[in-house]
This record gives structure tokens, sequence and C-alpha cells, in this order.
């Protein structure tokens, strides 16, 4: 993986409170520092990081607003999908060298008293991984109209329609089945 300064944080020289830094990701980001997934074909997203530097330790907290270009789930066509999340992390400043000896939690990373630097670049290539939905479809407009390729849904909706009409219901007999609740409580009494 390539190393880049420009998401490297000098901690030592920070103030104690609140900082906050704006990275701008796209594609490349991706590329670099670790794999960009197959179904997109564009990404542009901002991430605000507020950083709050106490004694022994850092509060981290990434807001992710965006956007991704990819194919949609339902009709195949590529479109801009809105990106937005936020992510916590705690680094904790342990005076422990060897990395073994500590124990690491989802939410808190221990970081040796000895390292000068932290590498922004391995949580913001992850967080920003995590924002992007699974399911990838196109937003209703303003009316509530699905804006997926209508010709699409017409062809996927006859052929749903021909496929219930195939299928060999084995529960189609239960429908005549009646069950009286009511004279059955009569008789419990």
């Amino acid at each position: 993986m390539k190393r880049s300064m420009e998401f490297e944080l000098a901690w030592q020289g920070l103030k104690m409170g609140e900082h906050i830094l704006d990275y701008q990701l796209d594609s490349t980001f991706l590329k670099e520092k670790g794999e960009m997934p197959d179904d997109i074909t564009d990404i542009d997203a901002n991430v605000r990081l507020k950083l709050n530097k106490h004694e022994s330790f850092f509060e981290l907290h990434f807001d992710i607003d965006g956007y991704i270009i990819t194919p949609c789930d339902r009709c195949g066509d590529d479109f801009k999908l809105s990106l937005w999340d936020e992510f916590d992390l705690i680094v904790k400043l342990s005076d422990t060298e060897i990395s073994d000896e500590i124990s690491e939690d989802a939410d808190v990373v221990f970081v040796p008293r000895s390292e000068t630097v932290l590498d922004l670049s391995k949580w913001l290539y992850e967080f920003l991984i995590l924002s992007i939905p699974l399911q990838r479809v196109h937003p209703n407009d303003a009316d509530g109209n699905s804006e997926c390729n209508q010709e699409v849904l017409r062809l996927l909706g006859a052929y749903t329609e021909r496929q219930d009409e195939k299928t060999n219901n084995i529960w189609k007999g239960l429908d005549a089945i009646k069950i009286d609740n009511n004279n059955n409580k009569k008789h419990k009494k």
C-alpha cells in the first residue's frame, strides 16, 4: 500500500481540544488504498473528521457525504447514489510497544505512545467502503414515482406475472379449510 503524507496526522504537535480536518476522496484514493468495487464507476466523497485530543486518547468522528455512480440493482442503468454516514473511533495511547499484548475492540484502537503519526488512510478507506449501501436502487422522484428505466420495469412486471401463472401452488387447497375460532372457544368452557 502506498503511503501518503496527506493522510498522516502528527498528533504530538496538536493542542488539546477539538480539531476539524476535511478530506476529499475519489476513485483514485480507493484504488491506491485498497480495492475499488467492480460495480462502482466513480466516487466523490467529502469526509469531515472531528478530532478531539485528550491527554491519553483521541475521539475521532468521521462524517461522510458524497455520491457514487453505480448501476441500479433493479433496472441496471447507472445512476448517482448519495452517500451519507458517520462513524466514531477512539484511539488510545498505550505504553505497550508490542501490538500482540494489546487487545483491540471494534471502536477502540490502541497506538503506542512512541508513534508520532497517525495514518488515517486505513480508517478513511474502511469507513468510505462501509458507507456504500448494499442495495442500490434509483430513488423516487418528488411525486413518489421510481426513477428507474420504465421500459425495464415494464418487462420485469410482465415476466413476473407470467412466472406467477406457471407456478403450482401446493398450498392452494388450504384456502377451502375454514376454522371457526368462536366454536372452539365455546367447547373449551
